[in-house]
Formats: C-alpha cells, sequence, structure tokens
C-alpha cells in the first residue's frame, strides 16, 4: 500500500479538481472535495459518473491485480511558503490530500503478457514536439502507437511514417485505457488547443491519463513541463505542469520529467516568414532571455534519457546553448534574410492590463491564463539552464547539440534557394509567354 500526501495545498486548492476516472473502485471511496470555484460542477459530475464495469488488468507476466485508489481530504493551516509573504488578511485555507492506492483480490484472468520494452505510446504526436518525438522512436526501432484526438482529417502522415494511430480524447476518460493495452512506455507530448480550457486537458486529462498508466502497469512514463515552472503560481498553465509533476512523482511509476525552455521550430512562424513577407513582427520592451532549443535534439535526447537507468525518477531541464532576447532573435534573422525587419514593440504594462481586464468576464478568463503566461515570458526572465551534468548524465557531448544561429542559417538558405528559383522560373516563363 502506498500513501502519498501533497502538502503543497497553497497551490493546489486552486486548480485541483476530482480526477475523472472512476474505473477503479474502492473498497470504501471517500470523494474528493473539490476547490470552492468547482464546487458546483464537482457535485454534478459526482451525481452523474458511474464505474466502468471492467477493471483493468495488468499486463505483468503476473496473474492481473486491479487497484484501489481513494481519496481522502481535510483542510489545515498552511505554513507560511518561504518564498511569499502572508497576506494582511490572514493565512488562507490549504487542502490537504491524501491518496491511497493498494492492490485488491487477484482477478481471474489468467496468466498476463510481457510488454516488449520497445512499445511506445505517444500521446500528443502531431504536435510541434510530438511529431518529432515519434520519427526519433521510429528511427531507432521502437513500436510507436500514437494517441491523437478524433478529428475530421485524420493523421495519416504518421501512419505514412509507420506509426499505429489510435484515437482517444483526454477530454473523455473513458477512451484511454484501451490505448494504453500492450505499452510499456508513455510519452507525454500532449497540450490544449488554444479554444480549449487550459484545466480540461492540461490537469484533469493529464490526471486521468496518469491514473490509467499506474492502474495497468505502464513501466515508465515521460512528461515535458515547463522551467521554472515552480516559482511562477501566479500563471494557470505553469502552476498545472508543477501540480502534475507532483502528482506524477507521487503515483509510484517510473517517471523522467523533462523541463523545456522554448522551441526553435517556433521562432519560424513568429519572426522568420514575417520579416521574409515584410509584415509587422512583435516583440516586447523586456529582457527575457530563452535558451532555444531544436525540437529534433528535444526527441533525441529523450530517447537517450529513457535507455539510461540513471535518468530514471528524474527531474531534467534541456536548455539550448545560449539564452536569446526577443530583439536578438529579430537581429538574427535580419542579417540572414538580408533585409530590415518592421517590429512592433508590445510593452509588458500593455499585457499585463490586458490580462486584468480579461479577468472581468467570465467568457474571457482562458484569454487571461495564456496572456498571464505572455506576461512572464515578456518580463525580465532568463528560461536557461545550465546543461553540463546533464550532458554528463546522459553521456551526450554539447557540440552535438543545434545552435540557434545555425537553425536560422539553414532555414533562410533553403527558403532563399527555393524563392530564388521561384524568379527564375517566373522569368523563363515571361520569354516564353
Amino acid at each position: 500500500m502506498a500513501e502519498t500526501t501533497w502538502r503543497d495545498g497553497h497551490r493546489l486548492v486552486r486548480i485541483l479538481s476530482p480526477p475523472l476516472l472512476h474505473s477503479l473502485p474502492s473498497p470504501n471511496p471517500e470523494p474528493r472535495a473539490p476547490p470552492p470555484r468547482h464546487a458546483k460542477t464537482y457535485a454534478r459530475k459526482m451525481a452523474t459518473s458511474t464505474s466502468l464495469a471492467a477493471a483493468l488488468p495488468s499486463r505483468v507476466t503476473s496473474p492481473g491485480r486491479r487497484a484501489a485508489l481513494s481519496c481522502t481530504t481535510s483542510r489545515a493551516r498552511p505554513r507560511p511558503h518561504p518564498a511569499r509573504a502572508v497576506s494582511s488578511s490572514g493565512p488562507r485555507c490549504r487542502l490537504v490530500v491524501t491518496c491511497n492506492a493498494q492492490a485488491a483480490a487477484p482477478i481471474s484472468i489468467g496468466q498476463g503478457t510481457p510488454v516488449r520494452p520497445t512499445s511506445v505510446l505517444v500521446v500528443g504526436a502531431t504536435g510541434t514536439l510530438g511529431r518529432q518525438v515519434v520519427r526519433r522512436a521510429l528511427d531507432e526501432g521502437y513500436d510507436v502507437r500514437c494517441l491523437v484526438r478524433p478529428r475530421p482529417a485524420p493523421a495519416d502522415f504518421l501512419r505514412d511514417w509507420g506509426a499505429t494511430v489510435v484515437n482517444a480524447d483526454l477530454s473523455k476518460p473513458e477512451t484511454i485505457p484501451a490505448t494504453l493495452v500492450g505499452v510499456h512506455t508513455v510519452i507525454d507530448c500532449a497540450t490544449g488547443r488554444p479554444e480549449e480550457p487550459i484545466r480540461t486537458v492540461d490537469w484533469e486529462g493529464k490526471v486521468a491519463l496518469i491514473q490509467c498508466a499506474k492502474a495497468m502497469g505502464i513501466q515508465k512514463y515521460v512528461f515535458y513541463s515547463i522551467h521554472n515552472c515552480d516559482k511562477h503560481p501566479e500563471v494557470p498553465l505553469m502552476e498545472i505542469k508543477y501540480c502534475t509533476e507532483r502528482f506524477i512523482q507521487d503515483t509510484g511509476l517510473d517517471y523522467t520529467i523533462i523541463r523545456l525552455c522554448g522551441f526553435m521550430q517556433g521562432l519560424i512562424g513568429q519572426y522568420a516568414v514575417p520579416i521574409l513577407e515584410e509584415k509587422s513582427v512583435w516583440g516586447t520592451d523586456a529582457p527575457t532571455r530563452i535558451a532555444y532549443m531544436d525540437t529534433q535534439d528535444v526527441a533525441r535526447l529523450t530517447f537517450v534519457a529513457l535507455r539510461n537507468e540513471k535518468a530514471s525518477k528524474k527531474l531534467l531541464t534541456f536548455a539550448g546553448p545560449r539564452a536569446w532576447t526577443t530583439q536578438e532573435v529579430i537581429t538574427l534573422c535580419e542579417r540572414l534574410a538580408g533585409q530590415d525587419a518592421n517590429v512592433t514593440t508590445v510593452p509588458v504594462a500593455v499585457l499585463r492590463f490586458t490580462r486584468q481586464l480579461t479577468r472581468f468576464f467570465q467568457w474571457t478568463n482562458d484569454v487571461a491564463d495564456r496572456l498571464a503566461f505572455s506576461e512572464v515570458l515578456s518580463s525580465d526572465t532568463v528560461f536557461s539552464a545550465p546543461m553540463n551534468e546533464t550532458y554528463q548524465l546522459l553521456g551526450v557531448e554539447a557540440k552535438d547539440i543545434l545552435t540557434l544561429e545555425k537553425y536560422l542559417q539553414d532555414y533562410f538558405s533553403n527558403i532563399l534557394k527555393k524563392l530564388k528559383g521561384l524568379k527564375a522560373q517566373s522569368k523563363q516563363s515571361d520569354i516564353y509567354f
């Protein structure tokens, strides 16, 4: 029996919502108390939710067993956080959540089937990082299964690469268990869409996925988080990432958590393309520095960590060779493109005011949440970390990590060569017109 108590209630009480997965009945289940602002939603879900009839079998070589999960809550006066002053109104009540997981009686399902260590489920496989993880896994000989949402335009490119595609939706927990059958490792690259509430996928969906992974005996769970997420509880997305880290650590799963700073791929649409098209690029007046990393390097290091026992139950940070300000990135793009950028600067004060304004309206709460993240990215913050220990742990050479200069140079060289070819074809067609 494993018992875990979260004592970071001064954080969790604001975002914690009940797990939507009820497939594992407890002998004496005690419902989890909801945060105050989710009380009505919680009551409605508890009134309508039912347990799945079938228990989830273990996939190890011993006879299957089913787990029993229960959660109890209590309220206590919090200790002041060392980095924060207690407000004049007095300390808030915190929510202490105790989760218990224990094995119930064996289920007579016969001998289990061993799972191959090369069987991998990639969640969020169509995203910027997810597709690179899929490609890398296939290149290294893994048997890759991709969890994607049902959509009108299916992810055919994943099948063309050689992966198996399964449909599921993290916001619908009943669709998750079937995708985990026969899987050894889960690599979680998923995140919510811009039009969705942040908590739907990034918290509630992830809790359901992690609970399923624990119940079904997944051997390894890889989770991508955000660098410094533990230092910004005022930003919902970063707060959720941090709490998800804690949730994974407390389940007893074998995990590797990887915190990321920023992707080089995102700079193409944000700066490179607008400069080439002579459109405005947006920046801020803050000296934020971000150590961007190529998603291909992230994927490669992920599988190095996956095969390295020293990375088991570790929290790693992946950062690029150098941290860049927005102005430095724009200047680099201008030099490589051979033309000046039309820069529109947005003061950080405007972002902060807009965020506060959108808090007044229920339908703009999610906009405010995302603006909070933008405000952090536009503040005097450095999203970078020393990588020497990580390189040593993984046995990787620093020279093998792509620099931003090289990445953008390759991009502009290729795109300018194509544009030159198109102009040549246009002139040739004019001659024969």
